[in-house]
């Protein structure tokens, strides 16, 4: 059976010249734009990696799986990285768990309570915080919050002194720079960041289905659990994990308050050491496989920081293919 051809309505009358398949050059020359300028952001990472993973190998390569010790001793040729792992770690944990229930919140008030007028000027404000320069939290972290701060360390000390559990975390002896103020300053930072997105998606929420659940008589609090977190939880995770990648590759203001010491502890009040801010204070007097060292931390810090960003990525797509699914 044949297939009759499709009229050109271009064409002249009682013309059936199939229409061409042929998509205008305009559309064909946008495409490979975008997707040339998608290969470059390719391109330039793998060469980020490539470069540096050269200039780290020496490092690699005399260290080999001691790289994961927590042996930092420049002076005896050991170089260790794991207390900056950790230190990253913990600062980034930190962060997240005082930025995140924040953020979330901020984000449910300016979307569904806070009538529009008012919002608005309170996003631009959260926006504007966004912009501020890391150097700027760290010169306010040192000079100001962290003498201000050491005292209330003090107190928790002497209070949780002996406890259990809780005393090695926050017993004496406390310090105003310390991994405790470094993930209270990064917090600060990632919390105008994660408002942002997750209120972003948060407004993408369809009205219908909020006005569903309050036509079944549900109350505010149980719409937004029942329509809204369902429909907004993978882009607000994804908010999260960004917030996270941020927190894990700040540098200045992470160098200026966390205290520089390279140790390993469970004392969130002790001072420590993070990768970005190993690489900001020690790099300027390095030589060598010290050198390399600190670019090889460098690249394991790329490594997470890409690790988490396509984590992100994955959960916001599957979030995406499930609401698509229901």
């Amino acid at each position: 059976m044949s297939t009759p051809a499709r009229v050109d309505p271009a064409g002249p009358a009682g013309s059936t010249r199939p229409l061409s398949k042929r998509r205008p050059l305009g559309d064909r020359g946008f495409q490979v734009l975008t997707l040339a300028a998608g290969l470059l952001v390719l391109v330039i990472l793998v060469l980020i990696a490539i470069s540096t993973s050269q200039q780290a190998a020496s490092w690699f390569s005399t260290e080999g799986l001691k790289i994961f010790s927590s042996n930092w001793d420049p002076a005896a040729n050991q170089f260790g990285a794991l207390p900056f792992i950790y230190g990253t770690a913990i600062t980034g944990i930190i962060a997240l768990v005082m930025a995140v229930p924040v953020s979330v919140a901020i984000a449910l008030l300016l979307t569904e309570v806070v009538p529009r007028r008012w919002a608005q000027p309170i996003v631009y404000v959260i926006d504007l915080l966004a912009v501020v320069p890391s150097v700027v939290w760290g010169l306010w972290g040192i000079l100001v919050f962290a003498p201000w701060i050491s005292k209330i360390y003090n107190s928790i000390g002497v209070g949780v002194k002996g406890v259990p559990v809780i005393g090695s975390l926050f017993g004496p002896p406390t310090s105003g720079a310390s991994f405790f103020t470094a993930g209270i300053i990064l917090a600060f930072m990632i919390t105008p960041i994660v408002t942002s997105l997750s209120r972003e998606v948060i407004a993408t929420v369809p009205v219908i289905d909020k006005e569903g659940a309050y036509a079944l008589g549900a109350t505010r609090l149980e719409m937004i659990r029942g329509a809204v977190w369902p429909h907004s939880q993978g882009g607000v995770v994804g908010a999260v994990l960004l917030g996270l990648g941020r927190a894990m590759g700040e540098t200045i203001a992470a160098a200026l308050v966390i205290g520089s010491s390279a140790t390993i502890t469970s004392h969130l009040f002790a001072p420590g050491y993070n990768m970005p801010a190993v690489i900001a204070n020690q790099f300027g007097e390095a030589t060598g496989v010290f050198r390399a060292a600190l670019i090889g931390i460098g690249v394991l810090l790329f490594a997470f920081t890409i690790i988490i960003n396509v984590i992100a990525r994955g959960v916001v797509e599957r979030s995406a293919r499930r609401k698509r699914g229901a």
